[in-house]
Formats: C-alpha cells, sequence, structure tokens
C-alpha cells in the first residue's frame, strides 16, 4: 500500500489554502497530486541507472499553476477536448457552451474547467480520493455532477485514475487527465525522440479548427499510424493536412480494444493486493519509450479514444519546475477519453449520462524498465 504524506503548496489568489499530496511505494516511484484542479505535480520514476527522473511537466509552486492555460497535470471536464460552436443538444434540447477557443468549446471552458477548481481530498487505503461537485449551469452544462477520480499507485508502478460520476439530470460526462510525459525528465528538452505505439488502426479526422468532420479513418498510410514503434518526431512534420493545421499531433486515435490482460500477465502487473487493477477490464493504449533514460510507460484504459498531442503549443512563457521553459513538444499527452465532438455525430461513441445513472471509467499509466 503506498504511503501517503501531505504539505502546504500555497494560497490561491481568493485566499484558499492549497494542499500538495504525496503517493509513495517502497520502489521510490512518488506521484505529488494537489486539490487544486486535481492536478499531477510530479510523477517520479527510477530509470536505468537508479535515478529518480521526474516525467511530468508542472510548476514549482501554486502561482504557476493560477497562471498556467496549458493544462498542466490536471483533470479536464465536464467534456476533454473540443465541442464545435459549444453547441451541446441533449434529445430536444440545445444548450450553449462556454467558448473559449474562438468560436469553440474546450475541456469544459476557462471558467466552469475542473482544471481551476478545489476539488475535496481524502485518503482512503493507501489512495487519494479528490472530489467536485460541478453545479448545473458551469461552463453551460446541464445538470449537477458529482465526480470522483481516485489516484493510487501500486507497488508495481501502476499509477492508477479511477473515475465515478452521477448527475442529477441529462447531461454528458466525459473528463479526462492531461499530465504532460517527458520520459526523459521534465526539463530534458524535446520529446520527438522518444517511441511511442498507440493501439489504434483508425482516427477521427478533423477540420482547420481541429473538430472532428464525422469519419473514421484507417491510419495506415498516414503519419498518424502509430501501430508499431516509431519515434514521434520522425514524420511530425509531414506534408499532411491533418498535421499542418495541428501543428503536429493532436488528433482521436479510435482504440482497437486490444485485451490487455495478457500483456499484464507478463509484465507482472495487476499483482498489488493493495491496489488491485483488474486488467480484464482494460484495453491497451500506447506503449512509450525513452532510450535515453530506458523507461518504459505501458498505457491501458476502459475507454474508446484517446488524443495524442504532441505539446505543439507549448511556449515557454511560464517558468516550469526548476526554471524549465517547456517550449513546443517538450511533452506529450496520452488523453483516454470519447470522442470530441461526439454529440454531433451518431456514428461515435457517445458521453451521455442520464440523470440518476453511474458513470466508471479507468486509466492506468505503468511504469517500467528495459
Amino acid at each position: 500500500m503506498a504511503k501517503i504524506t501531505k504539505e502546504a503548496f500555497g494560497e490561491l489568489k481568493n485566499g484558499r489554502l492549497i494542499t500538495l499530496y504525496t503517493l509513495e511505494n517502497s520502489g521510490g516511484m512518488r506521484a505529488r497530486i494537489m486539490d487544486y484542479g486535481a492536478r499531477v505535480q510530479s510523477l517520479i520514476v527510477p530509470d536505468r541507472e537508479g535515478k529518480s527522473i521526474d516525467v511530468a511537466l508542472g510548476y514549482d509552486d501554486l502561482k504557476g499553476y493560477e497562471a498556467d492555460d496549458k493544462y498542466f497535470g490536471a483533470i479536464v471536464g465536464r467534456s476533454v477536448g473540443r465541442i464545435a460552436f459549444g453547441d451541446l443538444p441533449i434529445d430536444d434540447e440545445r444548450y450553449v457552451l462556454e467558448c473559449n477557443e474562438g468560436r469553440n468549446h474546450l475541456h469544459g471552458g476557462s471558467l466552469g474547467g475542473y482544471d481551476k477548481k478545489v476539488w475535496a481530498a481524502e485518503e482512503k487505503d493507501g489512495a487519494l480520493v479528490l472530489r467536485y461537485l460541478s453545479p448545473a449551469g458551469e461552463g453551460g452544462y446541464p445538470g449537477d455532477l458529482k465526480l470522483a477520480v481516485t489516484y493510487a499507485l501500486s507497488e508495481k508502478n501502476e499509477f492508477v485514475l479511477s473515475y465515478e460520476a452521477e448527475a442529477d439530470g441529462d447531461t454528458i460526462c466525459n473528463p479526462s487527465h492531461h499530465t504532460y510525459f517527458n520520459l526523459e525528465g521534465f526539463s530534458s528538452g524535446s520529446v520527438l525522440d522518444h517511441k511511442i505505439r498507440i493501439f489504434a488502426e483508425k482516427y477521427t479526422p478533423t477540420d482547420n479548427e481541429l473538430i472532428p468532420d464525422g469519419r473514421i479513418l484507417l491510419v495506415e498510410g498516414t503519419p498518424l499510424d502509430f501501430r508499431e514503434m516509431k519515434e514521434i518526431g520522425a514524420r511530425i512534420d509531414a506534408p499532411f493536412s491533418q498535421m499542418r493545421w495541428a501543428g503536429g499531433y493532436d488528433h482521436n486515435f479510435v482504440l482497437d480494444q486490444t485485451p490487455a490482460e495478457e500483456e499484464a500477465r507478463e509484465l507482472g502487473l495487476g499483482e498489488d493486493a493493495a491496489c488491485p487493477v483488474d486488467y480484464k477490464m482494460l484495453y491497451k493504449l500506447a506503449h512509450a519509450y525513452a532510450e535515453k533514460t530506458g523507461i518504459h510507460m505501458h498505457a491501458y484504459t476502459t475507454q474508446p479514444g484517446v488524443q495524442f498531442y504532441s505539446g505543439n503549443h507549448l511556449d515557454g512563457v511560464l517558468a516550469g519546475k526548476a526554471g524549465a521553459a517547456f517550449a513546443p513538444r517538450a511533452g506529450f499527452t496520452l488523453e483516454a477519453q470519447v470522442f470530441p465532438d461526439a454529440v454531433h455525430h451518431a456514428n461515435f461513441p457517445q458521453p451521455l449520462l442520464r440523470s440518476g445513472k453511474k458513470w466508471q471509467a479507468r486509466t492506468v499509466f505503468a511504469f517500467g524498465l528495459a
């Protein structure tokens, strides 16, 4: 069972005090998580030489997170990704969401987004449970939504995120996690030399505003083909419209729903009784690797899609941890999700949550060495 400690992390401009919680296993892996935005502030894993490497981009102090507009380490929602024109149709009703990216809605909005909210924290059975009540009308969404996110850390270096939600009115529920990973360390620079495999034969192409156009296409023959391990930077600047519009990778991949159980068994995962993970319920999401450190990251999820983002719009304006300047492509995200703008495409899985019904999801990031 992970050991949990806590410390003061600072005071928001409105006077709210923020706490930083540290989950640590016996192997020295540590996850630091705050109750502001339910954000991961650091994720420390050993490299092949036994050195502790912080693989999560972020800030040293609370001021950085208050000013942050890149969602470092946050839980984003009520719906991750973009919704065209801020238009949310549910049955015969239409709701107007905050448009915070031009004429579109992104990550729950700048006012209603969960990344800027203070969550209620509880330590429970060696895990950290963070809860937030999103009131009806926040960001424009209907219905009060109760959301709980549980962070757990196993002795096998599995970082486990479990979601539960319930609403008192029909709404949509599609939160996700937005840590930027760099498996060479947060201050090491570009992730273009990282290798990654994404378990997806298909993706959802977008228009030039990064809104899915409703099609589901094969990745074969495109720079989005990561069915085998490839360097992130190998084709990131290819003359392909999808890459030009996004400035790199910022695309939803349709996961193949490849069962995770066999691979997890081979890697020795799911064996910590104090942090149980049932891999029979999970699918393979991705496998990332950094040669310089020897760190592998295997990701698994219950969700149907993942947004792979190569940090194209990081700008280095705010000083990160230890003064690091996070330039474009200094980190990548793997945002497990229902597809963006699904509410406008009946052929996509839908994020609709009916009144009184419960929603659950889980994503696991498992770390190991070559």
